[in-house]
């Protein structure tokens, strides 16, 4: 595609998306200031069927956004929640370019079969289900066309979306969230670090038997081809109605994918929707889908602990001093109070010792009613008050998890897990174990 091609691709989406943009914070706008009364619930399901219909990151945006306390409308927020990985999938015209261009002329030979249709399809990329020269299956995930520029034009008009509804509730500032969420999504498209730190995952998981993490082909990987072993689940939702103790073991297994690099190496997989695990037999789990993962400095780890340990012991100025760490500032008394409600909210289950399940799902958005208590308390406060950048992932991984335990229904001493998890913590060790492994995996 030539450059005037893809200046006119872009034009048009930008347009396009313009006008479902536009639409949200127009009538947002209108409803607060003109007295305009809009339907939400159709309104936001006429939004999903236009945003459904684009490849790109717009939807991973949406789905993010709907796990951040108010950011959005929560008419929205529960529609957004979902938008999932189940976008119709490219044909195979599409396929065989992207094949051609990441293998050479000759990349069928790589593989003994190689099936026209995919096998899933996402926002950002799409996976079929292959068997290489050797015989082995793997699963190989296309990247879709011109997504830098898709990614550049969505990113836009979220920053129009966020600037408008700041005209509409300034309770809450956006700006970190947007800056976060573009270099999340910068860092998606590079299929080379993902492949990266997909083996770092590899290492960092071999010691939990009950988590599996497929292996990298390097020799079938690009910049928008990636190549892994393919591994064999059902989805997790499929387990609903499984007897209780099966329901636990996949909770537990969940848990330890998620948390045990976090307190280990300050490493989270910030994408944690049904999609990117699957169940095994057995009940262990394959953990999928590398591209969004996030580093963190090994304080703020540090005081997300502490802040557990604040809660637990009643300790202001520690919760205080916490954060402050995760970047929180300029704190008053009522700020304090309401980061409190929503940081118990976080925690309770991991406060609670008594074995437990997480908790329920308002309204299919888990934690709408506490978000809705906090927001409503800083509206009253005018507070303004700004996200920092790290807790957007770390308050998405912990929502996202929490979901997938409450749709299962498990029952766990969440207590007794998270301390033996913690035990021995030190910020130090999570440096030292940062700088000695990030370089090897070109990291850094």
């Amino acid at each position: 595609m030539d450059d005037t091609s893809k200046i006119i691709k872009k034009a048009g989406r930008y347009a396009s998306m313009s006008t479902s943009v536009a639409g949200v914070a127009l009538q947002l706008v209108g409803e607060k200031f003109l007295g305009v009364s809009i339907d939400r619930d159709a309104h936001s399901a006429n939004l999903m069927a236009v945003l459904g219909k684009f490849k790109g990151p717009i939807m991973k945006v949406a789905q993010i956004l709907a796990t951040i306390p108010n950011a959005l409308p929560p008419e929205y927020a529960k529609a957004f929640q979902e938008l999932q990985a189940n976008a119709p999938a490219m044909g195979w015209p599409f396929v065989r370019r992207r094949m051609k261009a990441e293998l050479g002329v000759d990349w069928q030979s790589n593989f003994i079969e190689f099936p026209k249709n995919a096998t899933a399809a996402a926002s950002l990329g799409q996976v079929h289900k292959a068997q290489d020269s050797d015989g082995n299956w793997v699963a190989c995930k296309l990247q879709y066309p011109d997504m830098m520029s898709a990614v550049e034009a969505d990113l836009n008009q979220l920053k129009l979306l966020l600037k408008i509804y700041k005209q509409y509730d300034d309770s809450v500032v956006m700006e970190n969230v947007h800056a976060e969420l573009a270099d999340r999504l910068h860092e998606e498209l590079d299929y080379r670090r993902e492949a990266n730190v997909q083996k770092l995952y590899a290492q960092l998981l071999k010691d939990e038997a009950h988590v599996h993490v497929p292996n990298v082909v390097g020799t079938l990987s690009t910049d928008r081809l990636l190549t892994t072993e393919w591994v064999d689940g059902c989805g997790v939702l499929e387990f609903e109605k499984a007897p209780l103790e099966d329901r636990n073991k996949i909770a537990l297994n969940l848990f330890k994918a998620w948390y045990v690099p976090l307190y280990k190496t300050g490493i989270i997989h910030g994408d944690p929707h049904p999609g990117n695990y699957t169940v095994r037999d057995d009940l262990s789990i394959n953990l999928l889908d590398f591209g969004c993962v996030r580093i963190f400095n090994p304080d703020f780890v540090g005081a997300s602990i502490d802040l557990y340990n604040a809660l637990k012991n009643k300790d202001e100025e520690l919760a205080v001093q916490s954060y402050k760490t995760w970047g929180f500032g300029d704190l008053n008394r009522e700020t304090i109070e309401i980061l409190n409600v929503w940081a118990g909210f976080l925690y309770g289950p991991i406060l609670d010792d008594n074995i437990r399940t997480i908790g329920s799902s308002d309204e299919g958005v888990y934690g709408q009613e506490t978000a809705r208590e906090v927001h409503k308390k800083l509206r009253e406060l005018r507070a303004g008050l700004p996200i920092p950048r790290e807790f957007v992932f770390m308050d998405r991984a912990a929502l996202g998890i929490g979901s997938i335990c409450i749709r299962l229904q498990s029952e766990v001493n969440w207590y007794r897990l998270f301390n033996e998890m913690i035990e021995g913590f030190d910020v130090d060790d999570v440096r030292a174990r940062q700088n000695e492994i990030l370089p090897k995996y070109d990291l850094v």
